[in-house]
């Protein structure tokens, strides 16, 4: 409005005014919208809902009132500066230093004419007074009207004045009334220079103020019409030039202030396109928020969340009525779904429990034979860690794929085989049954395998067998061995003397007899003593002192061998046959010592010690007995070392764990064998043979009778 209108030019007062209410203006508007944006931006890393939206709506908005803007603003400072390049031109230059220098020719020619006739006459009334000294007014006066006629140009007026302006002389067509009066500033530049030139544009004159230097104090004052209007036009002209020169100067200064009137008018369009973005993009973004949050609230599983429904019969607003609609059959939907649920669950649950409470192994397979499926029982048995889900059957048991394979070929829908599976250095026996599982429309949906450990079973018939085998060894065998060994001491006795020279033969023939003989019978004792072992004949005792006793027996049975126990001070009572106890001792301490001897055959590691230790420790449950070796170790099927005639020594008869297994079975204790730890300083560790056995607790009834006491028998770990 100031620019156009108004008819400002760009460095106005109120222009400036207008820029600064402008920016005041500015100030307030941005100031609005940096509130609205910080509160969104605060919003949006709150993660409010349609905080995203919002933003992403007044960005655009904002882009797309910035965008055009921008573009008209390099359109329109490319106009200005093309259309100022046209007005600065050299062409433009170039006439406007024509015009100049015309005007300038005119004034500078009319000035040299009127000063060089102002000179003249000067000169001429200057010899004059030379010339006559006495030299009166009327001479004075007929001597300027001489010159001024003598004056080709023409004056229009002559007079000699005194340095107060006062007229002393009049020259022809001189009037009084025309007199103008010239300033003492005028007179002393004539006095200063000699000659001053006065423009005098209103009264379409020039006027020329010349030192008479033969006059005392006086001056001629001379005037020449002159074309006022052209005079005009040069001051004009000069004005123009200036202002050209000056525009052209401030050109920079020009576009800069162009620029910010324009910069702030975008200002003002791009903050009220934000302001209108703020304003439709929260109308937008407020339902769409409310139905986020609700959205979020179903699916977090509160299904009773209703929205606003706008009013109208736009999308939002049909939006807000669906939304509402599709949870309100959500929640009905979802309590059906837990009410299946909850009787899928209870069913399941029972399933579990079941297939958990067995003591059957059971593994799910897929149609491909991937287990989907595993009980607890399943994975003790197995040795799982939890881990073999989605695994091949034959990948997770590889002793188990020649039975599936068995089943899949097989156009039966069952079958059963015994497997033997190793798992920890232990060799168990699986009676494994697999069966096919199929859906009501006869699709094959999987396979079920159950499995029972049945290593005790199969150890127990063994153990049984070998017991019935034992004892009709020993009834077929014990009868003959006293006659067979009588028959060869009375042969021995009748026929020697009569032998001669053979009688050494014949002693010694007879010597293997009865020395065979001996050896059947302690053979068949064994048999005896393992197919009938004596009942137990149970006292109480302390288990300490009869580990320590068969300790300090082997000490000095085996001096080569480091035998150390640890044992508890308190006596460790418990109701045991000592002697059977102490034989199983011993013969389990005797093993671990015959172990380290056939390491040693078979080549020690560097650096051997040998060393058994045994320990011994209690607690609520009972005590346990662990009688450990660096020796050569278990077998991987160590399982079967406790069957009768199974051993690793060649000289052994394999009846010695067996029977030692009885006598702590008999006790109501169990043994197991396992590997034991890595003693300190050697690099290779051995056996360990641990021994749980029940104890007797000891309380006292009565402090005042110390000798009656209440003796309690503790299970078994």
């Amino acid at each position: 409005m100031v620019l156009g209108p108004f008819d400002h030019d760009a460095s106005s007062p109120a222009l400036r005014f207008i820029l600064l209410a402008d920016f005041v203006y500015i100030l307030v508007v941005a100031a609005l919208v940096l509130n609205q944006i910080v509160r969104l931006v605060a919003a949006r890393r709150a993660k409010s809902a349609g905080s995203r939206l919002h933003l992403r709506l007044t960005g655009v908005f904002a882009l797309l009132a910035l965008i055009p803007t921008v573009i008209v603003a390099v359109f329109a400072g490319l106009t200005v500066n093309i259309g100022l390049e046209g007005w600065f031109s050299d062409r433009v230059r170039q006439v406007v230093g024509s015009s100049l220098s015309a005007a300038e020719a005119y004034e500078e020619e009319h000035r040299e004419n009127l000063a060089q006739d102002a000179r003249v006459l000067g000169r001429y009334l200057d010899n004059a007074k030379t010339s006559t000294f006495f030299l009166n007014e009327a001479e004075l006066r007929q001597l300027l009207g001489q010159g001024q006629a003598q004056i080709q140009r023409g004056l229009r007026e002559a007079y000699v004045i005194d340095g107060t302006g006062d007229i002393r002389s009049r020259g022809e067509g001189s009037y009084l009334f025309d007199f103008e009066h010239p300033t003492s500033e005028q007179i002393d530049a004539a006095n200063e220079d000699g000659l001053h030139i006065i423009q005098d544009w209103d009264n379409n004159e020039f006027r020329a103020l010349v030192r008479l230097d033969a006059f005392p104090d006086r001056f001629l004052y001379v005037s020449r019409v002159v074309d006022g209007d052209i005079l005009n036009l040069l001051d004009e002209t000069k004005e123009t030039v200036l202002l050209y020169q000056q525009l052209e100067n401030e050109r920079g200064r020009v576009l800069f202030e162009f620029g910010l009137i324009y910069l702030g008018f975008a200002l003002i369009l791009i903050l009220a396109a934000i302001w209108l973005g703020l304003w439709f993009a929260e109308r937008l973004s407020r339902p769409v928020g409310r139905l986020t949050t609700a959205a979020q609230k179903v699916g977090s599983g509160d299904l009773d969340v209703q929205v606003v429904e706008e009013e109208g019969d736009d999308e939002i607003a049909m939006l807000g009525r669906y939304f509402n609609q599709m949870t309100h059959q959500l929640k009905g939907q979802r309590q059906r779904l837990l009410d299946n649920t909850r009787q899928i669950e209870r069913r399941r649950r029972m399933f579990d429990s079941v297939l958990s409470s067995v003591t059957s192994g059971v593994v799910g397979l897929d149609p491909e034979g991937r287990v989907t499926f595993v009980n607890r029982s399943a994975e003790r048995l197995l040795d799982w860690s939890g881990d073999e889900q989605s695994l091949a059957l034959s990948v997770a048991v590889p002793e188990f794929g020649p039975l599936f394979q068995a089943l899949k070929s097989s156009a039966g829908e069952f079958a059963q085989g015994e497997v033997k599976v190793s798992r920890q250095g232990r060799s168990e026996n699986l009676l494994v049954r697999m069966s096919t599982r199929r859906e009501i429309d006869g699709r094959l949906e999987g396979y079920v395998v159950a499995f029972d450990d049945v290593t005790d079973l199969v150890s127990a018939q063994r153990m049984a067998a070998w017991g019935d085998v034992a004892r009709r060894i020993a009834h077929e065998i014990k009868n003959p061995l006293t006659p067979i060994q009588l028959s060869a001491e009375r042969i021995k006795r009748k026929f020697a003397p009569i032998a001669g020279e053979d009688r050494d033969k014949l002693e010694s023939m007879t010597d293997v007899i009865i020395r065979q003989t001996n050896d059947l019978r302690r053979i068949v004792d064994e048999f005896s003593k393992f197919a009938r072992m004596p009942e137990p004949d149970r006292r109480t005792a302390d288990l300490s002192k009869l580990v320590a006793d068969a300790v300090l027996l082997q000490q000095t049975g085996q001096p080569e061998v480091r035998i150390t126990a640890d044992l508890p001070e308190a006596p460790v009572l418990s109701e045991v046959d000592a002697t059977m106890v102490s034989q199983a001792l011993t013969n389990l301490i005797k093993n671990a010592g015959e172990a380290i001897e056939t390491l040693k055959k078979k080549g020690p590691p560097d650096g051997l010690d040998p060393q058994i230790r045994v320990e011994m420790t209690t607690d609520e449950q009972g005590c346990e007995i662990r009688i450990s070796d660096n020796g050569i170790g278990l077998p991987e099927d160590r399982a079967r070392l406790f069957e009768p005639y199974v051993t690793t020594r060649d000289e052994g008869t394999g009846l010695g764990l067996p029977i030692v297994k009885k006598i702590i079975e008999e006790h109501g204790g169990s043994l197991t064998l396992d590997d034991a730890p890595v003693f300190e300083g050697q690099t290779h560790f051995g056996a360990m043979a641990v021994i749980r056995l029940p104890v007797t607790l000891q309380t006292e009834t009565d402090p005042q009778t110390p000798g009656e006491k209440t003796v309690e028998k503790a299970g078994m770990t």
